[in-house]
């Protein structure tokens, strides 16, 4: 089923333009009415059964008079702009991109009871980073990761849902939307979700598709367990993505375990020194109690990386029997950028890739 999009535009170039785009680069999702005459374009929503209606803002758009269905935003000249009259804007003068981005937020708006417009491979693979003790650059390895198998030709998202964490110090592109609407769709559960999952994400210049850290770092604690299950499985079932990247603090509470459950392998990482390696020794053992009698057993998927490892100080985690994937040194007078890109060259990302 195609979203119904009529545009309301005075500037004829430019609304001719603008169906273009949407005619070729989304014919798939998209059914384009284009309009320069308000009457017509209002007397057309409900016959033509338009989802969504864009219009300049040198129009005025009672917006009670239009279709419930149908969602609406002023199209308008500055990016700096988040209303005008009281509605939600797209700036014109941007990437076709953002704009697409732009009209399918509003969409998921107005289609809660519809199904996402993805597709392809629900062959989706799971990896979590994690480490039991901090300052042995989780981060770090996980985006190495993400941009390694991005290398390899493959869709990959890269999640943080660290309750600190920020994607930004990795990856950056265009875009309004950050983490924070996600959160948003999450808990009010009056979005499509799938839509809104695909409106807000970001693509690096280098492959890897991630989500901008929320505008305050405090939204993240708004997120519970049943709704960071929730939002995996739905990035699981739109078949955009070959691997999901998942960077996120260690717990050993329920909800952390329900999601352990969620991935097809766990990467905890150590930089080989005495007090990390007791960490994740006591992690270990804890974790082996609590699902003694689990019917989804998690301490099989766990794989053990090193990053930061020092060859006169650190010494590998004894007495688990974990898969060891291999190590790192310690990138010295770094970005954390550079490190990312510096680590995403190791071979060990190969074996997760191959399971």
């Amino acid at each position: 089923m195609k979203i119904k999009l009529a545009i309301l535009e005075n500037d004829q170039g430019y609304l001719s333009r603008i169906a273009a785009v949407f005619n070729t680069r989304y014919a798939d999702k998209f059914e384009v009415y284009s309009f320069t005459d308000k009457a017509i374009a209002l007397s057309t929503l409900e016959t033509a059964k338009i989802d969504v209606l864009v219009a300049s803002d040198s129009f005025d758009i009672d917006v009670n008079v239009l279709p419930k269905r149908c969602g609406f935003a002023y199209l308008v000249d500055s990016a700096e702009m988040t209303e005008f009259n009281g509605q939600k804007v797209i700036c014109k003068f941007q990437k076709a991109e953002l704009i697409y981005k732009g009209v399918l937020s509003i969409y998921s708006e107005k289609a809660e009871a519809l199904y996402g417009i993805g597709g392809g491979n629900t062959n989706c693979q799971v990896l979590m980073f994690q480490a039991a003790g901090g300052g042995v650059g989780v981060s770090s390895m996980a985006a190495a990761c993400a941009l390694h198998i991005a290398a390899q030709g493959k869709k990959v998202l890269y999640l943080n849902l660290e309750r600190y964490g920020a994607s930004d110090v990795f990856f950056s592109a265009d875009g309004s939307f950050c983490f924070s609407d996600v959160i948003y769709a999450l808990k009010s559960r009056k979005t499509n979700l799938s839509l809104k999952l695909e409106s807000c994400v970001k693509r690096d210049p280098r492959g890897v598709d991630f989500y901008e850290q929320p505008r305050v770092a405090l939204d993240m604690l708004e997120m519970n367990g049943e709704d960071t299950l929730r939002l995996i499985s739905e990035l699981k079932a739109m078949g955009n993505y070959d691997y999901i990247i998942i960077d996120r603090d260690f717990g050993l509470d329920q909800d952390s375990l329900a999601l352990y459950r969620q991935a097809h392998t766990i990467v905890w990482v150590s930089d080989g020194s005495e007090t990390a390696n007791a960490k994740t020794q006591r992690a270990y053992h804890a974790l082996e109690a609590l699902e003694r009698n689990a019917d989804v057993p998690v301490l099989g998927r766990i794989a053990l990386v090193y990053n930061r490892f020092s060859n006169k100080t650190g010494h590998l985690v004894a007495d688990l029997g974990l898969r060891s994937l291999g190590g790192a040194p310690r990138y010295e007078h770094m970005d954390s950028r550079s490190v990312m890109e510096q680590l995403s060259k190791l071979s060990v990302f190969d074996s997760l890739m191959q399971g």
